[in-house]
């Protein structure tokens, strides 16, 4: 699904993103990477949303290597990922409904596929009875689930979700953790960038840490590795 073959990034500043990183996640993995503010998380995710090109290396998203797409056909690329951001990036002026929806205008679903898929999402997400909801009348782990609902209406093959509990409270937090277990249950590969030490601990899942840009360590079906102090706890 997601092949990292010797992929390096150096900013422009001198700043290194990675350091020849190899790494494989298959299709239907759950995969935590962790590592500490600087450690190549962020690099991580931008690469393979393709927002920045590595500056050395390769990298394939479900066989695709994805030097070769063109600036044009970069939204069909996306098309394959839902992905789920710490500050939630909802439309202020746009119901729960309307966010969700606007994802699948985004693929020019029909008005028909819109209003079948969306009250589905949203019940699963646990949104139902907020889908007239403006983002403003929302807490913090509803608009995290309003975020994850958008992220997967389009039952996207991948889903990236970039430290998606940073905002949250620890009860709340949990919540949107088994939302994500649920999903990658129904087939979707997830891969999580987060510091937060207790979560990575308690779910037994695969652990990659990043130091410096540089793979530290991967377990696989893990309790937080002991990684000599390198991650933040959370």
């Amino acid at each position: 699904m997601i092949e990292f073959n010797n992929v390096s990034k150096i900013f422009e500043n001198g700043a290194k993103g990675l350091c020849n990183l190899d790494l494989f996640i298959d299709k239907g993995e759950f995969v935590f990477v962790v590592g500490t503010s600087g450690s190549g998380k962020t690099s991580f995710v931008r690469l393979l949303m393709k927002e920045i090109e590595p500056s050395g290396g390769q990298i394939l998203v479900d066989g695709q290597d994805i030097s070769t797409i063109r600036r044009g056909k970069l939204p069909y690329y996306r098309r394959k990922m839902g992905v789920v951001f710490q500050d939630f990036r909802l439309l202020k002026n746009k119901t729960v409904f309307e966010n969700v929806a606007y994802a699948m205008q985004i693929v020019e679903a029909t008005n028909r596929e819109i209003r079948r898929a969306v009250p589905q999402v949203l019940a699963l997400v646990g949104l139902q009875k907020k889908a007239k909801a403006y983002p403003s009348q929302l807490s913090g782990g509803e608009q995290q689930r309003t975020a994850l609902a958008r992220a997967i209406v389009n039952r996207p093959p991948l889903l990236i979700a970039d430290e998606p509990t940073g905002n949250l409270d620890p009860d709340t937090a949990w919540e949107i953790m088994t939302l994500l277990e649920d999903i990658n249950d129904r087939g979707t590969t997830v891969v999580v960038a987060t510091h937060a030490h207790d979560i990575v601990d308690d779910m037994q899942k695969r652990v990659v840490a990043l130091r410096n840009g540089e793979l530290v360590q991967d377990v696989g079906v893990s309790s937080f590795p002991d990684l000599g102090g390198i991650i933040d706890e959370a």
